[in-house]
């Protein structure tokens, strides 16, 4: 009698140990050999900032950190107006490694904490070991975003392509 209720009762015992939640596990990105730039602004997908800081080294450029979350209405007017802009999207893809920031996710997090952001979106302007240069809490347009960009590469001592 107890085979038999072992033998019927071990299936609902295996069901019920399924769970429905999925592992997510993410994958590190690595810096693309050949970006596209015909997109806008070419954002790097690294493995991580210490990446994205020597390519900078390495190339003699400056970084711009774009701070977002997947909720921010700015963030994304942003990604559709001001980052499509050709102008801009040529001046920042000859002279900076630009680099996007999900804040709401662990490593972003942990970058939005070093560099103190709290508000989205956030724009940092640094040099090679991450200082920064400019900062800009909260959306900018294409002039205002040049600007800071022009100010930055003054205040890093890089020579910028025009």
């Amino acid at each position: 009698m107890r085979k038999l209720i072992f033998i019927l009762a071990l299936p609902l015992i295996l069901f019920a140990c399924n769970s429905s939640k999925q592992i997510v596990v993410e994958t590190p990105e690595v810096i693309e050999e050949k970006p596209d730039y015909s997109k806008g602004v070419y954002f790097v997908k690294a493995e991580s900032y210490f990446d994205v800081l020597d390519k900078a080294e390495e190339e003699g450029k400056l970084i711009f950190l774009d701070f977002y979350t997947e909720r921010c209405l700015p963030c994304k007017l942003m990604d559709e107006e001001v980052f499509t802009d050709k102008a801009t999207a040529d001046f920042f893809n000859k002279n900076f490694i630009n680099y996007k920031v999900n804040a709401s996710k662990q490593r972003g997090a942990n970058l939005a904490g070093h560099y103190q952001i709290y508000m989205y979106p956030t724009l940092l302007f640094v040099d090679a070991k991450g200082n920064i240069l400019e900062k800009k809490e909260g959306a900018a347009y294409p002039t205002k975003l040049n600007e800071l960009a022009k100010s930055a590469i003054v205040k890093g001592g890089v020579v910028a392509e025009m």
